[in-house]
């Protein structure tokens, strides 16, 4: 997921990491995933990581079979360190999202080593909705 380890400090303006939470038809929805409170997952990402990545909620990232969808987007710097957008599904737990948080805030892709235990979220989207996001 990343090529190199290094704790990054954003400096004030520059580009950080983006992540990407699906809100759509089945991603943050209890009928898709129950016993999740959703809003409480988005409010808390967008806390932690406040000043560290900028937090987009989207409609629906079309891989609902993987709800809940989050897809982490390298900084310029860690884009040019080799780093990848990193899409990561059945993110329905806080342990999860504190995982993403602990990477995000230590750089993200191409940066930092995720955690291990996030490779067991990882996925590859379908070319269909690589080529339409534009990853």
């Amino acid at each position: 997921m990343s090529r190199r380890s290094k704790k990054a400090a954003a400096a004030p303006g520059a580009a950080r990491p983006t992540v990407t939470v699906c809100r759509g038809c089945c991603c943050g929805t209890p009928a898709k995933v129950p016993r999740l409170d959703h809003e409480a997952q988005l409010t808390d990402l967008r806390t932690a990581l406040a000043g560290v990545a900028m937090i987009r909620r989207t409609d629906c990232l079309d891989a609902c079979e993987r709800a809940n969808v989050v897809v982490i987007q390298p900084s310029a710097e860690g884009r040019q360190a080799g780093g990848r957008p990193v899409w990561l599904g059945q993110v329905n737990d806080p342990d999860a999202a504190a995982d993403i948080t602990t990477w995000v805030k230590n750089g993200g892709p191409g940066l930092a080593e995720p955690p291990g235990i996030l490779d067991l979220y990882a996925f590859v989207p379908s070319r269909r909705v690589r080529h339409e996001l534009g990853d």
